[in-house]
């Protein structure tokens, strides 16, 4: 018996609405047997940046053929587009607002295609503030169903696609300069330089103000005291051991910071 095909959902619409739970609804009533997963719904209102990095550090996870349906859509009713694109591993169902360009910085797309087909909505007259509901979830079930990609839309040039930009990091005479681009649940505050930069090397990370030591495990520091470190996604990330450095160190998303490689003597 084949195994069922894996949908998985992330949003901003959080836990206290029935908002997730109509769009598992509209998808139930086209699939009953899809396997759903649900990657968080706690993204914070609006935010691409943290639905962004989510996704790119979610997708790799996956069986090939998965389906990702991603709703953060600040421009919901606008004229932005509604896309469904084809990877190797899996397809992406949203908005066109960038919350795939962190995925799609690292695999190709094959192919790319504006949702135009109404045929696939839940409704020919869509909320102009829930396309979640009418257009992403219906579509997202269709392709999960095993409708072809090309039968939901007009194909697009995958170079068209609307990308986020969340900073460049790069390299300096003394180190590496980057900028928070992310901050997870214990306010942890993830950079966008990532960790192959530090490897084999001693080095520090001085933000605002601050200067903290490069280590490897949270507790080479004492409780309550500020490190860096190479955190499990692979980006370097400053931490407060048994803290939290948002809060306590008044650092946000996407101040610069700078990673200093220390000479040996």
């Amino acid at each position: 018996m084949s195994q069922p095909k894996i949908l998985t959902l992330l949003s901003d619409f959080g836990d206290n609405d029935v908002y997730v739970a109509v769009m598992k609804g509209v998808i139930s009533q086209i699939n009953p047997g899809l396997k759903l997963v649900d990657l968080t719904h706690q993204i914070p209102p609006q935010n691409l940046a943290a639905a962004r990095f989510c996704l790119m550090n979610a997708y790799p996870y996956f069986p090939v053929g998965t389906v990702h349906l991603a709703v953060v859509d600040p421009g919901v009713g606008s004229q932005r587009r509604a896309i469904a694109l084809q990877l190797a591993q899996g397809f992406l169902i949203g908005p066109d607002n960038g919350i795939f360009s962190g995925i799609t910085s690292k695999n190709q797309v094959i192919k790319a295609v504006e949702l135009t087909n109404l045929n696939y909505w839940r409704t020919s007259q869509p909320s102009s503030t829930f396309h979640g509901r009418d257009i992403f979830a219906p579509v997202a079930a269709h392709l999960a169903n095993g409708v072809s990609l090309q039968e939901l839309g007009r194909e697009i040039n995958p170079t068209t696609l609307v990308k986020l930009d969340i900073g460049e990091c790069f390299e300096t005479a003394t180190g590496v300069t980057g900028c928070i681009q992310y901050i997870d649940h214990f306010g942890n505050l993830v950079s966008n330089i990532p960790g192959s930069y530090v490897q084999g090397k001693t080095w520090s990370v001085k933000v605002a103000n601050l200067t903290m030591p490069g280590c490897e495990t949270y507790s080479d520091v004492q409780n309550q005291e500020a490190l860096a470190l190479v955190g499990s996604h692979g980006w370097v990330e400053i931490a407060i051991n048994s803290g939290n450095a948002y809060m306590q160190l008044q650092i946000n998303w996407q101040d610069t910071l700078h990673v200093l490689f220390l000479q040996s003597c």
